[in-house]
């Protein structure tokens, strides 16, 4: 018995926490402060219309800070920077030199191949006060239709 005795107290010299009693861990890790917690929800910026789709007047084509993109032909630019369609057609960009660099454009073409930006001195115009011939429309398309079988 004595032996005994003597080995609990040797134990308790030992260890520094048996005079205490139990001592509780964390079961978690401290959480710190967090500077920047995402607070606002997104803005749902972006291309909302891409190449060769086809829009009507009023779709938005992109939604932006700033001017990525600049308005071209058939297109206007809201008050926030959304640039939208003017004119029915089909959504085209293009880049053009402007002083020291290039700008990104975006225009609304009335036939899926046409290139922009389109010369209309040459061509002739497509659209007067923003409405097309139709008479003229279909014949093209039947003559494109025709060539393509």
């Amino acid at each position: 018995m004595s032996f005994s005795f003597l080995a609990r107290c040797c134990e308790t010299v030992r260890s520094p926490f048996s005079l205490l009693g139990s001592v509780r861990t964390a079961t978690k890790r401290a959480g710190g402060t967090v500077r920047n917690h995402g607070g606002s929800p997104g803005k749902r910026l972006g291309l909302k219309k891409f190449s060769d789709q086809h829009v009507i007047p009023g779709n938005i084509i992109v939604r932006q800070r700033g001017t990525q993109f600049h308005p071209g032909q058939n297109v206007r630019m809201g008050r926030d920077h959304t640039i939208y369609a003017t004119t029915p057609g089909f959504v085209r960009f293009y880049k053009q030199k402007w002083l020291r660099g290039d700008r990104k454009f975006i225009g609304v073409v009335l036939h899926r191949g046409e290139k922009l930006p389109r010369d209309e001195t040459s061509l002739g115009r497509s659209r007067y006060f923003g409405l097309v011939d139709l008479d003229c429309f279909c014949q093209k398309r039947t003559i494109i239709t025709d060539q393509c079988m």
